[in-house]
């Protein structure tokens, strides 16, 4: 009857190597998740931070585009505007106004557009900025 009982123990033993190829399996599986997901997450920041770069250069088109407006103004008080490229963004640049003028840029590139608005006084030759935001 012993030999009976040691000889289960001994079979049970032996039969162990399925269970290694699941392990495996499974730390494969779980790997590929964690993969998968910091890859996803990388590209999510890529994207994310070439998006921000790009408003960024907008932004200083358009910053570029007011300070055009201003010598412009300043050479010209009857200068009304223009479009102008500045390094792969567009500025579109717009003045009203007669003795207060408003210089509106837009600047645009892709589906991303910035706005800077600028209010200037203009009398006797001489300019005053009273006003410089971005606009919403």
């Amino acid at each position: 009857m012993k030999l009976n009982l040691l000889r289960r123990w001994s079979v049970c033993g032996k039969n162990h190597k399925g269970q290694v190829l699941v392990t495996l399996l499974m730390f494969v599986l779980v790997a590929m998740t964690v993969i998968t997901a910091v890859i996803t997450t990388v590209i999510a920041n890529t994207r994310s931070t070439s998006t921000i770069q790009q408003g960024t250069n907008i932004y200083y088109a358009a910053e570029a585009g007011v300070e055009n407006a201003l010598v412009r103004l300043l050479r010209d008080p009857n200068y009304t505007g223009e479009t102008m490229q500045v390094d792969g963004s567009t500025a579109v640049i717009t003045v009203t106004g007669t003795t207060t003028k408003i210089i509106m840029v837009e600047g645009q590139q892709n589906n991303l557009v910035r706005k800077i608005q600028v209010t200037v006084s203009y009398t006797d030759n001489q300019m005053t900025i009273t006003n410089w935001q971005e606009i919403p």
